[in-house]
């Protein structure tokens, strides 16, 4: 079993790495940005997230790693944001952690506040932000910085986060998407999306699209953005700025010829 120790001496020894999960625009099918996750190499293999960040949340290495994140996505992107300012970064932060100081300090001695407007702040619901992260989120709005509400259901409870929260986006669970099927190509929430889409201007990016029967029913309700193996896997920074340059450059080619 995983100790939080383990986590910590990992993180000393060099042992984390990240790869990116494109996103995809459902308007053109260019990569528009991407979703930097973290990645655990062990000598026993590579160990998914899953697996320690549920151990580490309520502890002070839930703040290294994230440092740390930011750190990496400084250091292997921000040469290519400036030279790309169209696309976007998201980062996965701990809710515990808004409004302490600690995200903008990193932010500004990594550079990444410089390219404040291509950065995306990932929360989930499973620990909402207290009064002060509240306000930082907002004060990040102001700032340019989005924010974004990862594994939304569609329950009461997640819409009821729409109204407290000054969200960007709103990115749809996997457990979702997976209920659009041959047999059931309009389950009910893809209803009270729709309805949603037509009252606020959130974002939406749809999480594990797997084929074309989800795509459409996405693109046909007005979902904008998509992340998925249909698309691709996550990937080294370097296949994805490779991944990022073919299909900008399909999509060029798509809209000279029509």
């Amino acid at each position: 079993m995983i100790t939080v120790d383990e986590v910590r001496a990992g993180l000393t020894a060099g042992e984390f790495f990240l790869v990116y999960l494109p996103t995809i625009s459902l308007a053109d099918g260019r990569c528009v940005g991407a979703e930097a996750l973290i990645r655990w190499r062990r000598p026993s293999g590579v160990v998914m997230p899953d697996a320690f960040i549920p151990l580490i949340e309520e502890t002070p290495v839930a703040g290294m790693l994230t440092y740390w994140v930011m750190e990496t996505v400084a250091r292997e992107l921000s040469d290519w944001l400036g030279a790309n300012d169209d696309v976007h970064i998201s980062i996965n932060v701990p809710p515990a952690l808004l409004g302490r100081g600690g995200l903008e300090y990193a932010g500004t001695i990594t550079g990444l506040s410089n390219h404040r407007r291509q950065i995306v702040l990932e929360v989930t619901e499973r620990g909402l932000p207290d009064r002060l992260g509240v306000a930082a989120l907002d004060e990040a709005s102001k700032l340019g910085i989005r924010v974004a509400l990862d594994d939304v259901t569609m329950a009461r409870g997640n819409l009821a986060v729409l109204l407290r929260l000054n969200l960007d986006i709103i990115k749809l669970d996997r457990s979702l998407i997976s209920q659009i099927t041959p047999e059931s190509p309009s389950p009910e929430w893809l209803v009270g999306l729709t309805a949603l889409l037509h009252a606020t201007p959130v974002e939406v990016i749809g999480e594990g699209v797997e084929n074309e029967d989800q795509v459409e029913a996405l693109r046909a309700c007005g979902v904008s953005m998509v992340q998925g193996y249909h698309f691709s896997r996550p990937v080294p920074v370097d296949a994805f700025k490779a991944y990022h340059a073919r299909t900008n450059s399909q999509s060029g080619r798509a809209s000279s010829s029509a």
